[in-house]
């Protein structure tokens, strides 16, 4: 008997959005086509899980497989089962009762066909026939499923849309160019890089997850960057070089910069949806060395600058 898509994953029904993400990883990571290019079965494998998890993360479709509306490969079930049970003429507990009607049950030349239309809108079976039982409408050809797949991107190559090398179910590789606007958890449909089907290919739906950086933060379009900075360079004002998603850039610190100033890179964050990039926001921070006898020396001499927490009212 076939798996349903809850023991694709290894998981029950009722499982929670946490257990089948964790479950789907686990397994994505084990069955990748790049960690097992000997093993072919392990790509149909990977396809499998991946296209279960695209269902069930989906609480729309999950919803409506679980109400048994959808099959596995989310499309629309036969209402009843695809048939009508019953004694002839007789409806009881849990029986239609749409087998042995007569045309003396509706009138001389009763059209079943026009009940049904009446019972289920416009997709009603049509060629229903008195005395028996009535043709189905042939569904049209399906496209093939959908692949989904989670790429992880660089902090830096998504500022700069960086174009992603990503390999498909089929062991093909693509590169991936990555659009404006990208934010974390942006999706990117791959058009006819999914399922083979009687109607063409399902598409390949690309989840981008964005790295941390480990001195640079995001701020809607903007980036920002803490600059440690000497209290020389603080007091006296200095040209220094700072690290941008574009490669480094001499940038003035003014003269008397205190620690939480911020100066502003144009154009070096990220791009939004329109093409406009955002900026660098880099704030000051002075830095001061421990153990500076020259430094301590001249702070002992100096009559300190005045209160600057009297705006504080201390």
């Amino acid at each position: 008997m076939a798996m349903d898509l809850y023991q694709k994953l290894g998981l029950k029904r009722g499982a929670n959005e946490a257990e089948i993400k964790k479950a789907y990883r686990s397994l994505a990571k084990q069955l990748h086509p790049d960690r097992n290019s000997d093993n072919p079965k392990a790509a149909e494998r990977f396809a499998d899980v991946t296209r279960a998890y695209d269902l069930l993360s989906d609480k729309d479709k999950r919803a409506r497989y679980d109400r048994g509306e959808i099959d596995e490969e989310g499309n629309p079930k036969m209402p009843f089962g695809g048939g009508f049970g019953g004694r002839p003429g007789s409806a009881g507990p849990g029986r239609p009762g749409f087998e042995g009607f007569s045309n003396s049950n509706f009138g001389e030349g009763a059209d079943l066909g026009d009940l049904f239309e009446g019972l289920f809108g416009a997709n009603a079976p049509r060629g229903a026939r008195p005395g028996g039982g009535f043709r189905q409408r042939a569904q049209p050809p399906q496209k093939g499923a959908d692949i989904a797949y989670r790429l992880t991107v660089p902090f830096v190559d998504a500022a700069t849309l960086e174009p992603q090398r990503i390999t498909l179910s089929d062991g093909k590789t693509i590169d991936l160019k990555l659009p404006k606007g990208l934010e974390d958890g942006t999706r990117i449909r791959l058009a006819g890089k999914g399922q083979p089907g009687p109607a063409g290919n399902g598409d390949a739906l690309v989840t981008v997850a964005i790295q941390p950086h480990p001195f640079y933060g995001r701020e809607g379009n903007d980036i920002r960057l803490r600059l440690p900075v000497t209290l020389k360079e603080a007091v006296l004002g200095a040209k220094i070089k700072v690290p941008t998603p574009d490669g480094p850039v001499m940038l003035t610190i003014p003269k008397g910069s205190s620690s939480g100033r911020v100066l502003r890179l144009k154009g070096r964050g990220f791009t939004g949806k329109s093409g406009t990039r955002g900026d660098e926001l880099v704030t000051i921070e002075v830095h001061l060395p421990s153990g500076d006898s020259d430094l301590e020396a001249f702070a002992a001499s100096w009559d300190g600058g005045g209160n600057p927490r009297a705006s504080l009212g201390v």
